[in-house]
């Protein structure tokens, strides 16, 4: 389906001070985009479906759960990333409730939606250039499996709320106990800078957390609807199981791992912000080559308006690679499922065994500050303007040339660490970053 979103401009200027929560003015059908376009998607889902079609995969049937085990096996995620979430916030919002909560899968690629009687499975898959294309899969068994597009999707899912780019959310509710979220109570969008007390209002939460507290696995009392802040927080605290919450025997797990949602949280938005940066760059380096040709100036020349529409969003994004503003934790957090080690297992390792994919779980979230998705092909495909400058910039912060109070929370020992897992296992860093360093080594022997 053919779409055009014409979306709302934010003027550069303000770029450098914002978190990139408004929009961009960007119509997503632009020729640079082609977002409702098929012939050139490079995502995993689509890549499945192409050998559905040729005969080189099969999906097959599960009497409880449809299709689920089969696309999660082909598409190599782990279920114990299992997340549920029992608020009416979903397009199945009728089959969703505390009784019956949606369930989520996904690894650094695709995002899986499931709920109990489902006519369809919900999946969204992230490619390389477009960012993140919606699909549903009929529950059907008497028919062959196909992945359907829907872009009726970025009604919710191309707004201020994804950085104004095909992209996914991780929404806070107030619920009553049925399920529907109290609007007039407000909600928050949460990642890894939310506090803990703002998460994951409308979904259940496996797992022990010290004496921190958050909104999942508890209701909003009508009593308190005007007076939010009065929720009790503490009945829905290190809860290890689900089990005395609803039947989840209906389901893959029994679990709806904290630390799956604290992964979850970050890698959304992380994904937006590469989405985000990678359009804004491409169409400002088009943009700005029109204007060279038109006015006679050589190849190459940037005004200040492309330079800021470039660096500005990007460091935005990088920001929040190095975790620079995470909310620190309270105390030990530890999930209920296997999905930590399932999660840590799978990263690229420096020659020392050391990965992005570690977890800390007592002051912050990760071991080593900086976002395991800089491995994602989403990320390499990012535009050479973008990481040119990005790279720089890692390089200034990581080698402590940028002492900055953006990079405050960053340690020495945080800073040498992260640049040798990148320099080990990113071999374009790598050679960005010693050429760098003997730059540096020559100044200082002059």
């Amino acid at each position: 389906m053919k779409r055009s979103l014409t979306l709302i401009l934010v003027p550069a200027a303000l770029l450098a001070q914002s978190d990139l929560s408004g929009t961009m003015g960007l119509d997503l059908e632009d020729r640079l985009i082609r977002y409702s376009a098929s012939d050139d998607l490079r995502d995993p889902v689509s890549e499945l479906q192409r050998r559905l079609d040729r005969g080189d995969a099969r999906l097959a049937w599960n009497d409880k759960q449809g299709y689920l085990p089969a696309v999660l096996d082909a598409l190599k995620i782990p279920q114990s990333a299992q997340v549920l979430v029992f608020s009416k916030t979903s397009f199945q919002l009728q089959r969703i409730a505390p009784p019956t909560p949606r369930a989520l899968y996904y690894n650094d690629d695709v995002y899986i939606g499931w709920v109990v009687d489902g006519d369809v499975i919900e999946v969204s898959s992230v490619d390389q250039l477009k960012g993140s294309i919606f699909f549903t899969l009929d529950q059907n068994p008497n028919r062959k499996p196909k992945f359907t597009r829907r872009d009726e999707c970025l009604q919710c899912h191309a707004s201020p709320r994804t950085l104004g780019v095909p992209g996914h959310m991780v929404r806070s509710v107030y619920s009553g106990n049925d399920g529907y979220p109290i609007f007039q109570a407000g909600g928050f969008n949460t990642d890894h800078r939310s506090p803990m007390k703002e998460r994951w209002g409308g979904w259940y939460v496996t797992g022990t957390h010290a004496n921190d507290l958050h909104m999942g696995n508890a209701f909003l009392a009508d009593k308190d609807k005007e007076n939010p802040e009065n929720m009790d927080l503490k009945s829905g605290a290190n809860q290890r199981s689900v089990k005395d919450r609803f039947d989840s025997s209906r389901y893959l797990s029994a679990h709806s791992d904290i630390v799956s949602l604290m992964v979850l949280e970050h890698q959304v938005r992380m994904h937006n912000l590469i989405t985000r940066v990678s359009y804004e760059a491409r169409v400002a380096l088009e943009q700005q080559a029109s204007m060279n040709k038109a006015l006679g100036r050589p190849d190459g020349e940037w005004s200040d308006s492309t330079r800021r529409r470039i660096q500005n969003p990007t460091e935005v994004m990088m920001q929040y690679l190095l975790f620079a503003d995470e909310a620190p934790l309270k105390g030990k957090v530890e999930g209920t499922s296997t999905f930590a080690r399932d999660f840590a297992r799978v990263g690229p390792r420096d020659h020392q065994g050391r990965s992005l994919r570690e977890f800390d779980l007592e002051k912050r979230l990760f071991k080593y500050p900086c976002s395991f998705l800089v491995h994602s092909k989403a990320f390499d495909e990012l535009p050479s303007a973008v990481k040119d400058h990005l790279y720089r910039r890692l390089w200034e912060v990581l080698s402590g040339v940028d002492r900055s109070k953006s990079y405050a929370a960053l340690s020495a020992e945080d800073r040498r660490v992260v640049k040798e897992i990148l320099t080990d296992t990113k071999p374009e860093i790598a050679a960005d970053f010693a050429r760098r360093d003997a730059m540096r080594l020559q100044s200082g022997n002059r």
